[in-house]
């Protein structure tokens, strides 16, 4: 499964959720997210663990863990908790690039600039950074919106206002960094 496939069943699994729960239960679309999570990471199955980092195997233990909470007690509440494990997973994973360089968002700019200077290194760090406030902000507010919302509120943020709020963290940040840069030659 590419990458882009990963990314869109990513983005989608709000919209997912909130569909699958108009005609089964909480178990059944627990079951399915936990055979779409294997399906996407069939890299941790097929080389036992090899070569993928260890907070990456977390976090996806963490999901299929509360899939499996949500199968055993078809709990709606415990599976509208995907969104937050994937926000608070998404912040370790980019906190502990903070801890263990290079910043996560280093990694992604040497993709572009293999030989980048000091000063983008430290705005990387910054940026990355800026990244793990907002995920755990979004995960707050998954959570509130999981614990205390409407199935249909729930679904409004977690399948399209939180994606608006990181297209705008993205354009906002593009923004910062051509100014920051100045004008191309």
């Amino acid at each position: 499964m590419g990458q882009l496939s990963r990314i869109l069943i990513w983005m989608a699994t709000p919209a997912l959720i909130y569909f699958g729960l108009q005609y089964l239960r909480p178990s059944a679309v627990a079951a399915m997210l936990a055979l779409l999570l294997v399906l996407r990471h069939r890299k941790v199955a097929h080389t036992f663990l090899a070569g993928v980092q260890r907070f990456e195997v977390g976090v996806l233990i963490a999901l299929l863990t509360l899939m499996l909470g949500t199968i055993v007690t078809d709990s709606e509440r415990l599976l509208r908790l995907y969104p937050v494990a994937v926000n608070l997973g998404m912040a370790l994973v980019f906190g502990l690039t903070l801890a263990r360089p290079p910043s996560m968002i280093e990694r992604f700019a040497r993709l572009q600039e293999p030989d980048l200077p000091e000063q983008g290194v430290r705005y990387t760090r910054q940026v990355t950074a800026a990244w793990v406030v907002f995920l755990l902000v979004n995960g707050a507010i998954a959570l509130y919106t999981a614990v205390l919302s409407s199935r249909e509120v729930w679904a409004l943020y977690n399948g399209l206002i939180a994606y608006g709020l990181m297209g705008a963290m993205f354009a906002g940040e593009w923004l910062v960094r051509r100014w920051v840069r100045g004008p191309s030659p």
